[in-house]
C-alpha cells in the first residue's frame, strides 16, 4: 500500500534516525526537522500506522520494524549504536539492513528458563548455535496487534524449553525454526526500508519471499 508523500517523508526520516541513533523522534521533533506542522506529522504517523509501517502508542512510536523503542527482550549492539530489536526476526535483520553495522551482538534470555544467550550476527551468514526460534502468531494475524506478535517471536534454548513455555502459558505451538532459518528469513526481508520510496510487500509477495527461504504452509500465508 503506497502512502502519501508527506507520510513517506516522515517514514524515511524516522527510520534513518532510528538506524543511526537507535532512538525515535517525537512528532514535535519531526515537525521541526521537516518544516511541517505537528498536526501534519501526527496525521502522517497515523497514516503510516494504518499502512503497517509503524506501531504507535498514542503519538509515540513503539515499533518501526526492525527497530523498537522499548524492550522486546532483544538488545542489538553495533559498532556505535545500541538498538532494541522488535523480536528475534527484527534483531537478526538489523545487521542486514544498517550499512554501518554489518556485525552486531544480539542478546536475549530464554523465555522458559531465563538462560542468557548472545550471538555475533553478521550480514554474511547465520551465527552458530543450537537454539531455536518460536513464532507464536501466524503471519496473516500479525496485524493489527503487531506488538503482541513481536513479543511472541522469541529464541529458546531448545524445543524442550519451547514446550515448557507453551505448557506454562497455555499457548498453542506456533512455528519453530533453527537460527539458520531465522537468519535466512531476516536477511532480505527489510531490504530497501531505509531508501525512498518504499512499499511493504503485499501478502502474496510476502508468501513468495517466505517460500524462497524455505518457509511455507498455513502459518506463512497463501
Amino acid at each position: 500500500m503506497a502512502v502519501s508523500s508527506a507520510a513517506e517523508l516522515v517514514r524515511v526520516s524516522l527510520y534513518r534516525h532510528l538506524a543511526e541513533t537507535g532512538s525515535s523522534l517525537s512528532a514535535a521533533e519531526l515537525a521541526e526537522l521537516l518544516d511541517m506542522s505537528e498536526s501534519d506529522v501526527l496525521a502522517a504517523m497515523a497514516e503510516l500506522a494504518q499502512a503497517h509501517h509503524l506501531v504507535l502508542d498514542g503519538a509515540e512510536v513503539v515499533l518501526a520494524h526492525p527497530f523498537a523503542t522499548r524492550s522486546f527482550r532483544f538488545s542489538v549492539m553495533g559498532p556505535r549504536t545500541l538498538w532494541w530489536g522488535g523480536c528475534a526476526w527484527d534483531a537478526f535483520a538489523i545487521p542486514n539492513l544498517v550499512p554501518d553495522a554489518p556485525s552486531v551482538l544480539v542478546a536475549t534470555t530464554c523465555p522458559a528458563c531465563g538462560t542468557p544467550h548472545a550471538w555475533t550476527v553478521t550480514n554474511e551468514g547465520p551465527p552458530d548455535g543450537d537454539q531455536v526460534a518460536h513464532f507464536l502468531v501466524p503471519t496473516s494475524k500479525i496485524w493489527p496487534d503487531a506488538a503482541h506478535a513481536c513479543q511472541n517471536q522469541q529464541i529458546f534454548c531448545s524445543e524442550a524449553c519451547v514446550e515448557d513455555w507453551l505448557a506454562r502459558t497455555g499457548n498453542d505451538r506456533g512455528y519453530v525454526m533453527s537460527l539458520t532459518t531465522l537468519w535466512n528469513l531476516a536477511a532480505h526481508w527489510y531490504e530497501g526500508r531505509l531508501d525512498t520510496p518504499y512499499e511493504r510487500r503485499e501478502p502474496v509477495l510476502a508468501a513468495d519471499y517466505f517460500r524462497s527461504v524455505g518457509l511455507s504452509g498455513p502459518f506463512w500465508g497463501p
